[in-house]
């Protein structure tokens, strides 16, 4: 017999600003980046019942079991809990949204999203400092996702501190027919010795600084994660820009093509977000981005229309539920 049914949303995030770093003896990059979330979500449904811990989705790309995000989220919290084996008596139904393999955070927000519901049927008072370590073990982007708003992300991406939101912005998003892994987007980056500078209107500032307005810390904020982006980036946020973007554009010219066509609809900035393959626009109104994502439409390229959310408005968004 089922017991609880939970539900709750995952949002998908957009990358502001992205800068590659060192290569660190782990293998990954050091990275300074500016992650915003936004209102695009999938949806999970969490089912106490006997039985195996299960993942599924009628989205027959998204991996089911221990190769989704999600498996590893429970199984990671199940131990951190201080219990034994696998993880069992749950089942997760995820209704996929946010496109996979787009620079878009679709599976590390399941996981954030699964550790919220997952908390409330195993360890309803367990203390969010302990939500924060499991994600930070699970994915680099996992623990922005437990916060939302307008973060800046340095190390893998793990040690977060909270900025004065930035926008509103209603914001275009738009996914090609391919996608882009992560790993070949790092990998490109280190082949391709003559895209280490941003483009041409962007010019990386001399020293160390940043901007005003970042709040001085807060749980789960890290207060040492901030030098180095351009002044008056949130009143210009044309001055930001995506290391990742030149490389992977090289290989997928249709991301260029992309970025070129909302630029020229009146985006106040335009680009790859994350590792790509999807494209992003930002824009006043949501007026203003409506016409700019029918104006972009392309053959092969889903569109939508959506908008950044502050850390307020993201949990409201990821708040867990009780449905019958």
């Amino acid at each position: 017999m089922s017991g609880p049914r939970l539900r709750v949303s995952a949002p998908a995030k957009i990358n502001l600003h992205l800068e590659v770093l060192r290569l660190r003896g782990d293998g990954y990059h050091e990275v300074r980046t500016i992650l915003q979330s936004i209102a695009l979500a999938d949806t999970l449904t969490v089912t106490e019942r006997p039985g195996p811990f299960t993942v599924r989705s009628r989205t027959a790309s998204m991996p089911s079991d221990r190769d989704n995000l999600v498996w590893t989220a429970g199984a990671a919290l199940w131990s951190a809990l201080g219990r034994r084996g696998e993880p069992s008596g749950v089942a997760v139904a995820v209704r996929k949204v946010v496109p996979a393999g787009a620079g878009l955070g679709g599976a590390s927000s399941d996981a954030a999203s699964a550790l919220r519901a997952l908390a409330q049927l195993w360890a309803p008072r367990a203390p969010a400092r302990l939500l924060r370590e499991v994600a930070a073990a699970i994915g680099s982007d996992v623990p922005f996702f437990l916060e939302g708003g307008t973060v800046l992300a340095a190390g893998r991406g793990e040690r977060l501190r909270r900025l004065a939101p930035a926008g509103p912005y209603a914001v275009v998003i738009a996914s090609p027919a391919f996608g882009v892994s992560t790993p070949d987007a790092y990998r490109w980056w280190d082949e391709d010795a003559t895209v280490r500078q941003p483009p041409p209107k962007v010019r990386r500032p001399p020293g160390r600084h940043f901007s005003a307005g970042v709040d001085a810390g807060g749980p789960g904020v890290d207060a040492g994660a901030s030098a180095g982006l351009p002044r008056g980036w949130r009143s210009r946020p044309d001055r930001l820009w995506n290391d990742l973007e030149g490389p992977v554009s090289d290989r997928h010219p249709a991301i260029a093509d992309m970025v070129r066509r909302l630029e020229a609809s009146g985006a106040i900035r335009a680009g790859m977000t994350g590792s790509g393959s999807a494209v992003i626009g930002l824009y006043a109104s949501a007026a203003a981005a409506e016409r700019a994502r029918r104006s972009a439409r392309l053959k092969g390229w889903r569109t939508w229309r959506n908008r950044t959310t502050d850390a307020a408005a993201h949990a409201r968004l990821t708040a867990v539920a009780r449905v019958r």
